[in-house]
C-alpha cells in the first residue's frame, strides 16, 4: 500500500506518546497544543486508525499506538543521532579529513604544519594520499587537495596558496656544465627529470621572454620524487630543473651550482582546493584558514 501520510506528522505522534500528554509535546515541539492535536487527527483518519485516548489531562495509547509507537521508536532515535551528528559536523571541532597532496610538498612543510594542526585540535584526524600525480579526488573521497600549477577540477574552489619557481641546476664538481647561459644549449648535456614536470619553461628576467624546453634523448634519469633527482644532480649524474627552495640549501652551501641563472621558471602558483565555500564541516574550515595563515610565501 501506498503511504499517503505525513513522515512529519508520524514524528509528531512519536514526540506525543513519549510526552505522554499533548502540553508537554507542543512545549518540546514549540507549537500550540492545539495544532499538535489537529495533526494527530488527520494521521488517525489518514491511517483508519485510532492511536491515542485522550482525556483533560494525559493521553493514553491504544494497542495499535502502542504498536505504532514501538515500530516508530528506533526510527526517530536513529534520526535523532544523525542529526547530533550532522550538527557536530557543523559546529564541533572532530572527525576526519581526507588530504591529496604533492610528495615534495609534503616533505617541505606541509607535513609540519599538518602536525601543529593535529596538536592543535587532537580530536581532528587525517588520512593523506601522496603523490605527484593527480590522484582521483572522487574516488578516494578528498576533502581537501593541494597541487603545483592551474587546477583542473570542475566544480571545485581553488585558493592560491603559496609560489613554486624552479631553476636549472648542476653538481659543484661538474665544472664543464656551469659555463652553460641559454636553455637552448640542454640538448647536448644529460639531463635528471623529475616527474610529473615534463617540460621545462624559462623566462628570462630582463626582457620577459619565454622559451620551453622538453626534455627527450639526453634523460640520463627520470624519477617521480625530487630529493632522488637532486641527490642524482649533485652527484653529476646530470643537470636538474628544480625548484628554488628545494635546491637553495644545497646551492648556499656550495654542493650545487646554479646554471644560466637570466633563465629561470615562472613563478607557479600552488593551489587549494575543495568543494564547498558555505556548507563545510568546521573541521575542513579549520584546515582551510590554519594553512593559509601558516603556508611560506613560496617554496
Amino acid at each position: 500500500m501506498k503511504p499517503n501520510y505525513s513522515l512529519d506528522d508520524m514524528r509528531l505522534f512519536w514526540v506525543v506518546a513519549e510526552a505522554g500528554s499533548f502540553r508537554q509535546a507542543a512545549t518540546v515541539l514549540g507549537i500550540p497544543p492545539s495544532t499538535l492535536s489537529r495533526r494527530i487527527n488527520a494521521l488517525e483518519q489518514t491511517l483508519g486508525l485510532r492511536l491515542l485516548h485522550r482525556d483533560a489531562h494525559r493521553i493514553n495509547l491504544t494497542g495499535t499506538g502502542r504498536q505504532y509507537f514501538e515500530r516508530c521508536g528506533p526510527l526517530f532515535s536513529e534520526l535523532n543521532d544523525i542529526s547530533g551528528e550532522l550538527h557536530a559536523e557543523k559546529h564541533e571541532p572532530a572527525g576526519v579529513l581526507r588530504i591529496a597532496a604533492p610528495v615534495n610538498t609534503m616533505y617541505r612543510w606541509l607535513a609540519a604544519a599538518l602536525n601543529q594542526f593535529q596538536l592543535r585540535y587532537p580530536k581532528i584526524d587525517l588520512d593523506i594520499r601522496m603523490s605527484n600525480w593527480m590522484i582521483d579526488v572522487g574516488e578516494h573521497a578528498i576533502d581537501l587537495a593541494i597541487r603545483v600549477g592551474e587546477p583542473r577540477l570542475q566544480g571545485w574552489i581553488a585558493r592560491p596558496l603559496t609560489l613554486v619557481q624552479s631553476l636549472l641546476c648542476a653538481s659543484n664538481r661538474a665544472t664543464q656544465w656551469h659555463h652553460i647561459q641559454h636553455p637552448s644549449e640542454l640538448i647536448n648535456y644529460p639531463l635528471v627529470v623529475s616527474s610529473p614536470i615534463n617540460v621545462w619553461r624559462f623566462i628570462h628576467q630582463q626582457d620577459q621572454q619565454q622559451i620551453d624546453y622538453s626534455p627527450q634523448g639526453n634523460i640520463r634519469l627520470s624519477v617521480d620524487d625530487m630529493n632522488i633527482a637532486m641527490q642524482a644532480i649533485e652527484a653529476g649524474v646530470g643537470i636538474g630543473y628544480l625548484p628554488r627552495r628545494v635546491v637553495q640549501e644545497y646551492i648556499q652551501q656550495g654542493r650545487l651550482v646554479a646554471l644560466a641563472t637570466d633563465w629561470q621558471g615562472p613563478k607557479r602558483d600552488t593551489y587549494l582546493l575543495y568543494r564547498d565555500r558555505d556548507n563545510q564541516p568546521l573541521r575542513l574550515r579549520l584546515l582551510i584558514e590554519h594553512l593559509l595563515e601558516v603556508a611560506p610565501k613560496e617554496y
